[in-house]
């Protein structure tokens, strides 16, 4: 079968397939037997282990393959597959690309089966070559996998993985109708957007056989590969059946701690150091199948349905600059003419940039809270980000000639970096040349509102804090933060109280990928039905006056801090089941839950 939009695999003289690093192809003859290919890996690996040459892996291939003999254009091909993987080699990228050459025509050979088992390659989408991502397209596109989004998204560098796509072509080649897969992958095929989506669809193509998921074994708790942190699950998939919701789901926990589980532990050995708890999975969104799953125990995820809808209130993500280290500064002196001297924080980005001190104009000089200045009920500030825009302009930048003229210090020192904000990939993308070089990213009049609720959107649990305008600049966030800008500072406490209860925090964790680094990203509140602020409500002002106290207590420095904190959080947690109508045996559960997460 070959994919809608892409190209038939067999030409004149021979067998072409993509790889991460180029296509390899194969003497057509050959590619007609499996044995044949098994025995041109062999020699291709043998001969580029020995280092011989091309002259003698020729003699080798025609004394193996006498067929070939007077078929030259096939010998080419034999010679070039030769050249690439010895090229390969000396570049140490080797050691697989032989049994690629077996496993790639596999499918041709070994028929369909009941049962299949494996572990796909987990590669990040992102990181591969343009060429492949380009030639696998049509099979991304004929599997459906990426339903909403098209090319655009196919051959862009999206986060999804490598994986997806091998599993479904493993369904669809390798299995009987009713036959089953068992595949060790990534956790993020059921908890993320993109991809993810298109494989929680559960469906050959836009109308092809249906696949229906029946068990999932969720590992990522005591990662069972020693030299990786991945977020190992795995998934029983059967082939032509219908999902049918809720989805058996364990969750596996070390029972020992400080210690590893052994990559080669017996299954005795295995129940001796973890054990795991029966949960059950379904689409976080009950109108949207593809959407990401929530997991947890049944009765718990009845009583969310209460909590799960679209918020009233819009997340949003902090400022992004993708050169942190021009525009994030230290404040060393102010000077008695009214200019600032700073130092550039060359420490905060990947991208190296010049050590400078300079005197600027304070105006474009705001607090800068990073990922790292959130925590729960509290939010820090230890330097400054320099933000070229101002209120009511959006995106739009301050105009290159109007900020040279009306602040003049901070145009030039932006000027000494030119060259490398010019050479910005997230510049390049979103705006045009003719805009102003210092341009930044995710800016709106919610950047600067006076109240503002934030939170670290990586991490596993939520930790919200309230930023008042309370010196004469209001707190800027970075991109890693998210933020939610509020009309009062009642409606900022309101709002920071519901988001740190244990109702929110259980409901994220449940369907988010805990520590992953779109964990607490905006979706929260496309998840989370959270009311607007009712000032009449006496349960809304109440919440709002806790989170004012959670703050104070969270700045101060009484001994008893902890003790004060619980005490207020479980007051909250009484009033957030009240705002959803949650009885007190199901708000119980999912605190139970939560504490098992945790």
């Amino acid at each position: 079968m070959t994919p809608s939009g892409g190209k038939d695999l067999f030409e004149l003289n021979k067998k072409s397939f993509s790889t991460a690093v180029g296509a390899f192809s194969v003497p057509a003859s050959l590619g007609e037997s499996a044995a044949a290919i098994e025995q041109l890996a062999n020699l291709l690996e043998e001969c580029v282990t020995q280092h011989v040459s091309s002259e003698v892996f020729e003699k080798r291939l025609l004394k193996m393959f006498p067929s070939l003999k007077d078929n030259i254009a096939e010998i080419a091909v034999a010679r070039g597959l030769f050249a690439q993987l010895v090229d390969l080699d000396a570049r140490e990228i080797n050691g697989i690309w032989a049994r690629i050459l077996k496993n790639a025509f596999a499918p041709l050979f070994v028929g369909q089966f009941d049962f299949v088992a494996g572990n796909p390659p987990w590669v990040n989408w992102e990181s591969l070559p343009d060429d492949y991502r380009r030639s696998t397209a049509p099979l991304w596109d004929y599997y459906a996998l990426f339903p909403h989004k098209g090319y655009d998204a196919i051959l862009g560098k999206c986060k999804d993985d490598i994986s997806v796509l091998m599993t479904y072509v493993a369904v669809d080649k390798y299995l009987h109708p009713k036959g089953k897969l068992g595949f060790i992958i990534t956790q993020s095929v059921l908890k993320t957007s993109g991809g993810g989506e298109g494989f929680r669809r559960f469906r050959l193509g836009r109308e092809g056989e249906f696949i229906r998921p029946t068990y999932v074994d969720d590992f990522v708790a005591i990662q069972p590969f020693a030299s990786a942190s991945n977020r190992t699950i795995v998934i029983i998939l059967e082939k032509g059946a219908r999902v049918k919701y809720p989805v058996a789901y364990s969750e596996w926990y070390k029972t020992v701690s400080g210690k590893r589980i052994p990559e080669d532990a017996t299954l005795e050995l295995l129940a001796q150091m973890a054990s795991f708890r029966k949960y059950v999975a379904e689409p976080v969104d009950d109108e949207n199948i593809a959407s990401s799953w929530i997991t947890g125990r049944a009765k718990v995820l009845h009583a969310t349905r209460k909590v799960i809808g679209q918020s009233e209130y819009v997340g949003r993500a902090g400022v992004c600059t993708w050169l942190n280290g021009v525009y994030w500064v230290h404040r060393v002196m102010e000077r008695a003419d009214g200019l600032v001297v700073i130092t550039n924080s060359t420490e905060s980005g990947k991208a190296e940039v010049e050590d400078v001190q300079a005197a600027l104009e304070p105006d474009l000089l705001y607090p800068l809270v990073r990922a790292a200045d959130v925590d729960k009920w509290q939010i820090k500030s230890e330097r400054e980000i320099l933000l070229p825009q101002l209120p009511g302009m959006r995106l739009n930048a301050i105009p290159e000639k109007e900020l040279a003229v009306s602040l003049p210090k901070t145009f030039g020192y932006l000027k000494r970096f030119e060259q490398a904000l010019r050479g910005r990939s997230g510049f390049k993308r979103f705006f045009k040349p003719t805009q102003p070089f210092y341009s930044v990213y995710n800016v709106g009049d919610y950047t600067f509102a006076p109240y503002k609720v934030m939170w670290a959107r990586i991490g596993s649990q939520l930790s919200a804090a309230v930023s008042s305008q309370e010196f004469s600049k209001t707190f800027i966030p970075q991109e890693t933060v998210t933020l939610v800008a509020c009309e009062t500072l009642s409606e900022a406490h309101y709002l920071c109280a519901l988001i740190n209860s244990s109702i929110v925090n259980f409901t994220l964790q449940s369907y988010a990928q805990r520590g992953g680094k779109s964990f607490a990203s905006p979706h929260v509140l496309e998840n989370i039905a959270i009311p607007t602020f009712d000032e009449k409500n006496s349960a809304h002002k109440r919440l709002a006056a806790l989170s004012q106290a959670a703050h104070q207590v969270a700045a101060s420095t009484d001994e008893n801090k902890t003790e004060r904190l619980a005490a207020i959080e479980s007051e909250i947690d009484e009033l957030a089941a009240r705002v959803w109508s949650l009885t007190n045996d199901e708000l119980k559960e999912i605190q139970r839950n939560l504490a098992e997460l945790r």
